[in-house]
């Protein structure tokens, strides 16, 4: 059963200063503004999605006290920010969530860098398990043969994730060994293999969720 996310006033600092960024207003649920915010606070994107679109319609009277003291005061809210993160345990999932569920681990993993090793043997932070979401996407609506750097998908999904074709299509070729439905004898060893899997675990069976997750996710590179 999911616990109910713990929630303290003074974290509508860091929203109302998130709602004021420009473009002022309710950010995309996973643009790269809102999700830091998240992990900030470890609390899921949707959560402070659903708080931010309480800050477009002010309904309470302590909340537009609030909005009144620092929404009008960069330099008040600065300094409230700052008193926040130096709160005993702010920002430390260990402290506010102990007993925190599996749902709440993995979107916060799903933004951590995975760490492996090149054939070089230079360590390697590149990738995420999110942008692995977007490369099985874009796998399921691809061919085989299409599965390489040349194709304009995969040069255009490796732009918007700023990383090299050839990466995106390195891990393609993982996935294909990850897919059960590709009969092949190829015998690969990767580093990736495990998120890869991983990854294939959760969306390979239901297209439709990875599909409408990817869409979503592509907000946070833009």
């Amino acid at each position: 059963m999911a616990r109910r996310p713990i929630w303290h006033d003074d974290y509508w600092l860091l929203l109302i200063k998130l709602f004021l960024k420009r473009p002022q207003g309710v950010k995309r649920l996973y643009s790269k503004d809102l999700v830091d915010v998240a992990l900030e606070l470890h609390l899921h994107p949707t959560y402070i999605h659903r708080k931010l679109m309480q800050l477009r319609s002010i309904d309470t009277p302590r909340l537009q006290r609030m909005w009144d003291r620092y929404a009008t005061s960069p330099r008040r809210l600065s300094r409230g920010i700052a008193l926040l993160r130096q709160m005993k345990g702010f920002g430390n999932a260990d402290a506010f969530f102990a007993g925190v569920t599996e749902e709440t681990e993995t979107w916060e993993k799903d933004f951590q860098p995975i760490a492996f090793t090149l054939p070089d043997g230079k360590p390697n932070t590149s990738l995420t398990p999110a942008m692995l979401i977007m490369i099985l996407d874009l796998y399921f609506r691809l061919t085989p043969l299409t599965m390489v750097p040349e194709t304009p998908e995969v040069q255009e999904l490796a732009k918007l994730m700023r990383i090299n074709p050839t990466q995106v299509a390195s891990v393609m070729e993982v996935f294909r060994v990850c897919d059960p439905y590709i009969t092949s004898e190829e015998f690969i060893v990767s580093p990736l293999l495990t998120p890869c899997m991983e990854v294939w675990k959760r969306f390979g069976n239901d297209p439709e969720q990875l599909t409408a997750l990817a869409a979503q996710l592509k907000d946070y590179w833009k």
